[in-house]
């Protein structure tokens, strides 16, 4: 698989297969222009082995050349062959001597059992599993997942991170780009990666599945390069995680249907183990074993629900050197904050006396609204003689309502903008939004809800609450279908007030619809999130589909026109997919509008997006084929009851 040799064998279990079982094949890239695409490459292959009798010396070839060298009927042959190879493209796909490797893997979703807390639960899980399988793949891979649905409900699945260029149809959204894989029916996913470097995940992205169904994508280098920091000694995976006694979809069921908030966790996880702080803990928590003197790197995922988390090593410093599948300019720290949906390589050195001591993940909620207040911990255990401690040493983490803390860690990110690994800020935009996240209030009649004041709770982003569709809105968009959606939402929020302040009853009430924002293609695209103190208000982490994007400036209060717009770091802001628009403050990002498709944008607390906190950015076709979406592919689970 390249220059780091065989790729490590996966900490979990059920990784998913390789190879393909008989029965099931990977969807061909394109129709009549594929077949031909491949036969131009099956043309070029045979003519690699193919040995000319013109002497080398007529023409001073190198030994790549001299086997595709062929002589009279032969070099037409070889024309013809490069034509095919280089003509019969897939609408601008990469061509076939430079396309990375195609892997495949099985993901079997169903029913599993599991004990944690003293409490023994079934709950729905991929190849039985919880976190899920690993991927692993070479920046500029093709991955074909095929989604095996043995549960009792249907599910979709979301490669979080992973841009998918102009094929928005496997990203994965409930009724966004497809409509629920049925149980008991099967789905074939295409991953294309592109620039993408680093950690990203997967996860379900229909209801409150993602607590259970998801795993880690890590993209190594492409072959022949290497990572821009010292080669670490060994690699290390933790997913941060959730724990539930109850049933999550139950949970969300009843909570949707009262009005009210949903029960908070139980305990959050660090590789599916809750720690020893927890009760019936002790002997599973989970146990990083290490070397003194070495250098590892962590790839952590935050897989959690519905809180940012504290995350540190008692006594070892940090060094942050990747976020969302980029590199960054690396960051010592002896913490960091991590966000629902965001990812963090960071290097740690064992450098101390040789003992246990606690990896920590604590949670960051500066909010009244209800969260899980405790602590989940693993091992940072140092190999050879010695007399561990009867407790581990433990980290002084910031405290769960640390805005401060949340606030200065983030602030520090910035892209690596080398030469290797250059960025390209969008400087002339063309496209400006003004977006409010509000949480909010649904009336109910007699003060019939759970929520404040009798009402329902609610959320929304420039003062909607988008409602899901029953048919996914990439299929109305590509058919022409009306009655699905509209193309109403708008750049800015209906009402402008002291967003941060004394809100009184400013858009407590929002209105409701599945409302899309068109955006055109190349457009050189500017998002402005404003918090606002509607509701309980608090940290929100924004996760856009189909792009990464630069996160150019952060502030608290209330954003403004003059002032806020000098502070944007123009030369090195970070590259994300996912970034925590502070309590009460601004956030603005940009991009360049050039994945055509439609994509999801939402906060990533779940509970939140469960509310409405959510909108769907349409980025047009471009002119040349090469600026198109593709086109649907010959399945997609049907939109019916599933």
């Amino acid at each position: 698989m390249g220059s780091h040799g065989p790729l490590p064998n996966s900490q979990y279990k059920g990784q998913g297969n390789r190879t393909r079982s008989p029965h099931v094949q990977a969807p061909p890239r394109c129709g009549f222009s594929n077949l031909l695409f491949r036969i131009g490459c099956c043309f070029l292959a045979m003519l690699l082995d193919t040995r000319g009798e013109t002497p080398d010396k007529e023409i001073g070839l190198g030994k790549a050349e001299k086997k595709m060298r062929t002589g009279g009927a032969g070099n037409k042959m070889a024309l013809i062959a490069a034509l095919l190879g280089f003509v019969f493209l897939e609408y601008g796909s990469l061509l076939c001597m430079a396309r990375g490797n195609v892997h495949h893997y099985d993901f079997v979703l169903k029913e599993t059992n599991f004990t944690r807390l003293c409490t023994t639960k079934s709950m729905l899980v991929v190849n039985e599993s919880w976190p899920g399988p690993v991927i692993r793949v070479h920046k500029g891979d093709t991955v074909f997942v095929t989604v095996h649905n043995k549960g009792t409900y249907g599910v979709t699945v979301h490669w979080h991170g992973v841009k998918q260029p102009r094929n928005p149809w496997p990203d994965g959204p409930e009724n966004i780009t497809q409509c629920p894989i049925p149980a008991g029916t099967s789905f074939t996913q295409e991953l294309s990666f592109s620039d993408e470097e680093g950690t990203l995940w997967w996860h379900a992205h229909s209801d409150w599945s993602r607590a259970t169904v998801h795993g880690a994508i890590i993209i190594y280098p492409k072959p022949g390069t290497t990572y821009p920091y010292p080669m670490p000694y060994k690699e290390e995976l933790l997913v941060l995680g959730e724990w539930y006694n109850g049933d999550v979809m139950a949970i969300i069921d009843e909570a949707l249907e009262t009005g009210g908030d949903p029960n908070v966790s139980d305990a959050f996880a660090i590789n599916g183990q809750p720690g020893d702080l927890y009760d019936c803990s002790n002997a599973s928590t989970y146990r990083l074993l290490v070397n003194y003197g070495k250098t590892y790197l962590l790839r952590i995922v935050n897989a959690v629900m519905n809180e940012e988390i504290f995350f540190g090593i008692a006594k070892h410093n940090l060094t942050v050197v990747g976020m969302d599948g980029a590199y960054l300019k690396p960051i010592k720290t002896d913490y960091i904050m991590i966000t629902p949906g965001q990812t963090m390589d960071v290097l740690v050195t064992a450098n101390q006396s040789p003992s246990h001591y606690y990896i920590m993940g604590s949670p960051f909620a500066d909010t009244t609204a209800p969260f899980d207040n405790t602590s989940t911990t693993a091992i940072f255990q140092y190999s050879g003689n010695y007399t561990p401690p009867s407790t581990p040493y433990s980290p002084s983490l910031p405290a769960y309502d640390d805005k401060d803390a949340a606030g200065n860690f983030t602030v520090r990110l910035k892209s690596l903008a080398s030469k290797q690994h250059p960025i390209s800020v969008p400087l002339k935009i063309t496209e400006r939004i003004f977006m409010t996240v509000s949480v909010n209030q649904i009336y109910c009649a007699n003060e019939s809800c759970d929520g404040p004041d009798g009402n329902r709770l609610s959320a929304s982003l420039n003062n909607i609450s988008f409602v899901t569709p029953t048919i996914d809105i990439l299929q109305a968009y590509y058919r022409h279908i009306h009655g699905v959606y509209n193309s109403t939402f708008p750049s800015i929020p209906p009402y402008f007030f002291n967003f941060t302040g004394d809100v009184g009853n400013n858009t407590i009430y929002p209105s409701q619809g599945t409302k899309v924002k068109m955006i055109k293609y190349g457009s050189v695209v500017e998002i402005i999130f404003q918090g606002t103190n509607v509701g309980a208000a608090e940290n929100h982490p924004m996760h856009l589909h189909g792009y990464s994007f630069y996160v150019v400036g952060m502030g608290n209060g209330n954003f403004d026109n003059k002032t806020s717009p000098k502070t944007y770091n123009l030369v090195d802001p970070p590259l994300v997919n996912t970034i925590g628009l502070p309590k009460n403050g601004w956030t603005t990002i940009r991009f360049v509008a050039d994945n055509p498709g439609v994509w999801f944008m939402h906060c990533h607390l779940e509970r939140h997006a469960s509310w409405g906190m959510d909108t769907v950015l349409i980025v047009t076709d471009g002119l040349a084929n090469t600026n198109k979406m593709r086109g649907q592919p010959a399945y997609m689970p049907p939109c019916a009851k599933s």
